[in-house]
This record gives structure tokens, C-alpha cells and sequence, in this order.
């Protein structure tokens, strides 16, 4: 009987990593951290002050980025900061921070999407 609920147990845990092929962390067409967030998958490609985020939908296909807003908290250490996104190109929100993203610096994304879905996700420099 012990047997058998252990199984389950094991079984329930590691249903959510099989339900979702863009687990946390994993790696984007553009080689960044994906997540999903307000009903899609968005990529996190930071490359020294900018700080890029590509919309894609399940497929990893561009999502047009048009009516979308958000911005981003970078955290490093006591340092904060709040950078507001635009869009740029057809499927990417893009901002300028004050230094260059820090590895391991603390990456909150806010996200609207034109239908009005908002999400946060978290990713590292």
C-alpha cells in the first residue's frame, strides 16, 4: 500500500512538468529563458542595458506584440529598477535599464496583452 502511494505521489508531482513543454527556464528560438504569461509563451533576451522580451504562442511563432503593454523590475542586490517596455519589431517589448542586467539579477516581467490577459513572470540575468 506504501508502495503505491509513493507512485502516486511521484506521479502527481511530475504530471505538471509533462503538461507543459515550456517549462521554467527553458531555452527560446533566440536562445533566451522562456515562460508563459497571460495566455503566451514569452522569451527573455538580455543583452547589456537592454532587456528584450519576444511574444510567441505555443508554436514558437511570433505574436504580434501591438497593443500590448508592460515593464520589467530588475533587482540586483539593494538596487532597483523600473523599466517601461515598448514594442519593437513585430513580436518583441524592449527597454532600456540605467546598467547593465547583472547575471543572476532578479527579472519581474508585467505583461498586458491587447485582449487584456495580464501576467507576471520571473526570470534571472
Amino acid at each position: 500500500m506504501k508502495v503505491r502511494a509513493v507512485t502516486l505521489a511521484a506521479l502527481l508531482f511530475a504530471a505538471p512538468a509533462w503538461a507543459d513543454p515550456h517549462k521554467h527556464g527553458a531555452k527560446g528560438p533566440n536562445g533566451g529563458a522562456m515562460e508563459d504569461v497571460a495566455g503566451v509563451h514569452v522569451e527573455f533576451v538580455p543583452a547589456g542595458n537592454a532587456v528584450t522580451f519576444h511574444v510567441l504562442n505555443e508554436d514558437n511563432k511570433p505574436v504580434s506584440t501591438k497593443g500590448y503593454s508592460g515593464s520589467v523590475l530588475v533587482v540586483n542586490g539593494q538596487e532597483r529598477e523600473t523599466i517601461t517596455l515598448t514594442t519593437s519589431g513585430e513580436n518583441g517589448l524592449k527597454g532600456e535599464a540605467k546598467k547593465p542586467i547583472a547575471p543572476g539579477a532578479a527579472i519581474t516581467l508585467m505583461i498586458k496583452t491587447d485582449s487584456g490577459k495580464s501576467g507576471q513572470a520571473k526570470y534571472k540575468g
